[in-house]
């Protein structure tokens, strides 16, 4: 009887009015395999994408593609539609909902140095292990559905 209820329970939870954030979803092409690139998260170090506010003067793919470059490091050819969006925990204690539209990034340069290197791992991955790696089961889905775009099964 339980099991049937949570089955067909959804709670409904509200984000924080009008805010959205965008993220980069890093991938390359390596020996004729999709990589993603993970980076780690500042406050759980659990793996994520890079990810952050839309700025003022910038629209949100231009942010998501600064987003990567200060959090992982990388630059490329940001895609002007998101692949999906994701809900997710911010602020200090993660208690407020935000929801992020990913846009795919093809890296094209990977620096050495960058602006939050001391403050982040970064890792790239191949389908199964990013599914595996990836601490939100939305981003494996998004994840899915790059390498099922680009890769057509």
């Amino acid at each position: 009887m339980m099991r049937e209820f949570l089955k067909n329970w959804s709670p409904t939870v509200d984000t924080i009015a009008g805010v959205r954030q965008a993220g980069a979803l890093p991938y390359s092409i390596v020996d004729g395999r999709i990589v993603f690139l993970l980076i780690t998260s500042r406050r759980t170090g659990r793996w994520i994408f890079p990810k952050g506010a839309i700025e003022p003067d910038m629209t949100a793919p231009e942010s998501a593609a600064l987003e990567a470059l200060e959090e992982a490091g990388v630059t490329g050819q940001i895609d002007p539609a998101p692949i999906g969006s994701y809900r997710t925990g911010t602020g200090l204690n993660g208690s407020a909902l935000v929801d992020v539209d990913l846009y795919p990034l093809l890296v094209e340069s990977q620096l050495d140095v960058w602006k939050e290197m001391g403050q982040r791992l970064r890792h790239w991955a191949v389908l199964p292990e990013a599914r595996r790696l990836l601490a939100d089961p939305a981003l494996g889905k998004l994840v899915v559905s790059l390498h099922n775009r680009i890769v057509p099964a």
